[in-house]
């Protein structure tokens, strides 16, 4: 749902893309690799200069530095995430606003053969930046390489149903699946194709400097500076580049990044500060998109008193999420009645839905034998969560449970919770970066993965084995009523339970100079799409 953003807000944020991932690979690693400082810089292409030079340059501003590297098998940064879309393709990819698919390096949506094969057609004359043609060999080495459990892939807790790809002639590939399920046409679109000889050469220069088959081809990458692409000349497929070239300021200082906006040093940014979308009235267009984007609280299943369902019950209940959302995020936000927002096509009002109940929350902690609770409250630096901690404080003061607030950056209270040092905590997530079917957004956290296992440590309780059982029961079903009531089951009980669930689901403001560009749509996501955008 699109909305245009008027009200005035005081105040400033921006998202951060799930937290810190210790599997991510630090792109200051990956630059000192290639032996390079800070920066670095492709060689030639195939297409030398940019076919069409005069059809100008795209810049634009973004909220986050480099934190990751480009390895789509293991990036997360938010930046890199986004500049990703520009950069590979999958056979199947999503529009980064509409989020429905369609083929991409494949000629179709992948052919079914029966319950558990499948097989995709690769498009004629696909090439990668260096020149070098993309094979069906790439393409099942892109799938192999997320599978091989010594890769430590993100991408992978996403594919649980795939047993085997193999090339099937130059051009197919045929997968074979543990079990039937029914999303596969669209869920590998999670696996983006990279050329295996360039990867098996040197993965760290790869991470750094990547070679992918999209429109765009990055040139040069400072992880506190900037991004440069230029047009990949030789791309045949469905999202050609429009711009000559794209540079990506990477300004974290959100008045700094509007001021380039209104000075027309950049054509659009991400993350508009609350504080300034009214005053870019006139002066550009903004709109704020709903989004899965939410702040959640999570809790240290291993740590009484939050292995007691009272307590996390109580403590979601005694949230005055009205205020948060008028006060802090001046209604660029909307309170979490289910684990999806309701602009979902699979949205599903949880059974349990915490309204503000203070006195609900004192008899549920008193039940609980928790009355006097004194609790941490371990939140990240991020600008919009900083204005909402306050008001979590004040909620929980009023109940009666004493709140100390911890605020630090993502990377430092993600090694408290990995170490176990932590009661509860709220952070921003979004994995809807990665795909928008619920199977795939409820398997980010509650899959079998790092969350359950090492974050909130729920894994090996009933409730998560309910969970994970009715996903993968789910996960097989090909009747898509009987499917959604699975997931509706699932929803409800991660509601229950709330051993990490949203608080609130978040309007992401986005505002572009639609006289420079042509073509531009803000995203439900973290980050800013060029794909189809023309520079006026």
């Amino acid at each position: 749902m699109l909305e245009r953003t008027s009200k005035e807000v005081d105040r400033r944020g921006f998202l951060r893309l799930v937290g810190a991932l210790t599997t991510a690979t630090a792109i200051a690693g990956s630059v000192a690799a290639c032996g390079g400082p800070s920066s670095t810089a492709a060689g030639s292409a195939a297409g030398g200069d940019a076919k069409g030079g005069n059809d100008g340059t795209i810049e634009a501003g973004i909220s986050y530095a480099l934190s990751t590297g480009f390895d789509p098998m293991t990036s997360s940064g938010a930046t890199p995430v986004a500049a990703n879309l520009h950069v590979f393709e999958g056979l199947v990819d999503l529009d980064p606003a509409s989020r429905a698919p369609y083929a991409a390096l494949a000629t179709a949506l992948p052919e079914q053969v029966d319950d558990t094969t499948w097989r995709a057609r690769l498009r004629s004359g696909a090439t990668f930046h260096d020149g070098s043609p993309v094979t069906a060999e790439d393409v099942v080495f892109s799938f192999t390489r997320i599978l091989d459990p010594a890769n430590s892939s993100l991408i992978v807790q996403f594919l649980p149903f795939l047993d085997t790809v193999t090339a099937v002639g130059a051009d197919t590939v045929e997968f074979r699946l543990k079990y039937a399920f029914p999303l596969f046409a669209t869920r590998i679109s999670v696996v983006k194709v990279v050329p295996k000889k360039v990867v098996e050469a040197d993965q760290k220069a790869f991470d750094a400097k990547p070679t992918g088959s999209g429109p765009y081809r990055v040139v040069e990458a400072t992880r506190q500076d900037k991004i440069v692409f230029q047009r990949h000349d030789a791309y045949n497929g469905p999202r050609p580049a429009k711009a000559a070239s794209m540079v990506w300021r990477l300004t974290s200082d959100p008045t700094a990044r509007v001021s380039s906006l209104v000075s027309g040093r950049v054509r659009a940014i991400e993350d508009v500060p609350y504080v300034d979308v009214a005053g870019l009235k006139g002066k550009a267009v903004t709109e704020s998109v709903e989004s899965f984007g939410n702040l959640f609280l999570m809790f240290n299943f291993a740590r009484k008193p939050f292995d007691d369902k009272r307590v996390r019950q109580a403590l979601h209940y005694a949230l005055d999420v009205e205020k948060i959302v008028t006060t802090a995020m001046y209604g660029n936000g909307i309170a979490s009645t289910s684990y999806l927002q309701p602009s979902h096509p699979d949205y599903h009002q949880a059974a349990t839905v915490y309204r503000h109940d203070p006195e609900k929350a004192k008899a549920l902690l008193a039940e609980a034998g928790a009355g006097g609770l004194a609790v941490t409250l371990l939140t990240t630096n991020t600008g919009w969560v900083n204005d909402i901690a306050p008001l979590i404080k004040e909620s929980w003061d009023a109940v009666g449970v004493k709140t100390t607030l911890d605020i630090g950056d993502s990377s430092g209270q993600y090694k408290k919770v990995d170490a176990g040092d932590f009661g509860v905590m709220a952070a921003p997530g979004d994995p809807s970066v990665f795909g928008n079917d619920v199977d795939l957004l409820l398997r980010w956290f509650y899959g079998a993965g790092v969350w359950t296992t090492k974050r909130f440590r729920w894994a090996g309780s009933p409730e998560d084995e309910q969970v994970r059982g009715l996903l993968d029961q789910a996960a097989g079903t090909a009747d898509p009523a009987a499917r959604t009531a699975l997931w509706n089951q699932a929803i409800d009980l991660v509601a229950e339970q709330a051993v990490l669930y949203p608080v609130v689901h978040r309007k992401l403001p986005t505002a572009w100079n639609d006289q420079k560009l042509t073509g531009f749509k803000p995203l439900p996501t973290t980050g800013l799409s060029f794909l189809g955008v023309s520079a006026a």
